[in-house]
């Protein structure tokens, strides 16, 4: 193994939030297997590990080779996965609160986790729009990043929302309620345009191809934190609505889930589907989708689709086996400069 520090991928990151996410269905499916509790409780121990791992490397390529991390800042698909490391800050957060019941370091995770997120989910847009134009082909489901990054802050901001008081809830308030809004419409906007590069282009190249499951980040993560957000919140009184939404919103994830297998086999059957980073793709946003499952079967009582959840669970734990083992194999060979996109 060498350490490349000067090659370093922002994608790194993801690892970090495939495995949160990971820890968060295991704890909420354990109530059907009970051995899944201290499964979960691992995975936390071994994201937190994982976290502060791949800071170091981060950090360090920014103060070496500031150059390159601007250069990968400003690509049309690398950029946007430098919000993972500010996402996975927020998905560890979620672990200590879910699986510990720790505050204090969900607090902590939080609080440094949500500035870097909106700042990332300002920055690279404002790249984007200024820049002298990307072309369509370029764009792929990374381009979701940023809104997921906004969506994904109540998913502990709620709950830690009901345990502030006075000017501090109501900043909470704020701060969820806008990251919530102004992801899920970014969301829309950005899905259009890649609607659109899925029509008028060829499938996109290999590497990359695992993005595909991206989608299911902010439909899964959109369902989860919705709930969470109208169920900590007093001052909405009628709450039905925004639950019934939520429940149209992940229907709509389950034609995507079945979308994105079906172009999965088509790139392993008539393409290439080589082992990258991007392969940590597959993990996060299947794990959102899996836990909005197991919220809405739950919040309505259905059990048909808390156990299609809990059958979703066993593929997750299956991908994260196999693109975890890729991972470690690769980082001994390569170092943690491998590559995830291009």
């Amino acid at each position: 193994m060498r350490l490349n520090v000067k090659d370093f991928a922002p994608s790194w990151f993801a690892s970090v939030m495939g495995t949160g996410a990971l820890a968060l269905v295991s704890k909420a499916y354990s109530s059907k297997l009970p051995i899944l509790e201290s499964f979960a409780e691992f995975l936390v121990y071994l994201n937190t590990a994982l976290f502060f791992v791949l800071l170091i490397p981060w950090v360090l390529r920014w103060i070496k080779y500031r150059e390159n991390a601007l250069a990968d800042l400003h690509h049309p698909v690398l950029g946007n996965f430098y919000g993972t490391i500010a996402i996975a800050m927020l998905v560890l957060s979620a672990d200590y609160l879910t699986v510990f019941g720790n505050t204090s370091v969900a607090w902590g995770f939080w609080l440094a986790g949500t500035p870097l997120t909106i700042f990332f989910a300002l920055l690279i847009p404002y790249l984007v729009f200024t820049s002298e134009g990307v072309d369509t082909k370029a764009i792929t489901p990374a381009w979701f990043i940023p809104p997921v990054g906004l969506i994904v802050i109540p998913i502990s901001g709620a709950k830690l929302m009901t345990l502030a008081s006075g000017t501090a809830r109501e900043i909470m308030a704020f701060i969820n309620f806008f990251a919530w809004g102004s992801g899920f419409f970014l969301y829309l906007a950005l899905f259009a345009l890649v609607m659109l590069r899925f029509i008028r282009h060829e499938p996109m190249p290999c590497g990359i191809a695992p993005s595909i499951w991206i989608n299911l980040g902010p439909i899964g993560a959109g369902t989860s934190t919705l709930y969470a957000l109208v169920k900590a919140s007093d001052f909405i009184s009628v709450k039905e609505p925004f639950l019934a939404f939520g429940l149209l919103f992940w229907g709509f994830g389950v034609w995507w889930l079945v979308m994105a297998i079906l172009m999965t086999l088509h790139y392993i059957r008539k393409l290439n589907l080589p082992y990258s980073l991007a392969w940590w793709a597959f993990i996060f946003p299947l794990g959102a989708y899996v836990s909005a499952t197991f919220n809405v079967g739950t919040t309505f009582g259905i059990n048909a689709i808390v156990n299609f959840g809990f059958a979703l669970y066993w593929l997750l734990l299956a991908m994260w086996l196999v693109t975890g083992a890729l991972t470690l194999k690769n980082f001994l060979l390569k170092g943690p400069g491998q590559r995830g996109a291009s």
